[in-house]
């Protein structure tokens, strides 16, 4: 199977693994979902930058080597969706970010997963955690997924108690997918 045909079909986001979590509040005049994740084998890459989408890019590739056979076992696993990448503003307006991307590790993989072969790339349990999401639709650009999260964190202030010093930004399709796209921006709850 091509890498181009691999990466279409894992990332529609339809009949992928997702990590598990419950609804438990949606608010029909904002449309903000808070949701409850259990905690999770994630595996994640760092990326330091400016700029969101080659970063991400970046993140992306590492995270995909890792899942086509670059881990002890040398086993190839199955894509999941999203790919999160959590997001830690820069100091100031010329300073990089730090984006975190990551993969879900599957289900079958939750209690033993292969351990990644790149210094690069690492195994990390995501804790339990409430978000507070909006879905949107379309290609997201970098300037995006920052309005998106600077209207969430408008519509959250004052309101909700969340970590305000970063967000997460998830996206469930592939490249390919045109239409009936999704996309979220994440706020942790604060316990």
């Amino acid at each position: 199977m091509s890498v181009f045909r691999t990466i279409q079909q894992a990332i529609t986001g339809g009949g992928l693994n997702k990590p598990v979590y419950n609804v438990k509040n949606i608010d029909s005049k904002t449309q903000v979902e808070e949701r409850h994740y259990e905690s999770a084998m994630w595996v994640s890459t760092t990326v330091q930058g400016m700029d969101y989408e080659s970063a991400v890019s970046t993140g992306f590739w590492r995270l995909f080597k890792y899942i086509g056979g670059e881990n002890d076992h040398g086993c190839k696993i199955e894509m999941t969706a999203p790919v999160a990448t959590k997001i830690i503003p820069g100091a100031g307006p010329n300073c990089e970010n730090t984006f975190i991307v990551s993969f879900y590790v599957p289900p079958e993989h939750q209690k033993n997963p292969p351990v990644p072969t790149s210094p690069n790339v690492n195994l990390e349990r995501f804790p339990e955690m409430t978000v507070f999401t909006r879905s949107f639709g379309g290609f997201a650009k970098e300037a995006t997924w920052l309005a998106e999260a600077r209207n969430l964190g408008e519509t959250l202030m004052g309101k909700e108690n969340f970590y305000p010093d970063f967000y997460f930004t998830a996206g469930y399709d592939s490249p390919f997918k045109l239409f009936g796209r999704r996309n979220e921006v994440w706020f942790v709850k604060t316990p």
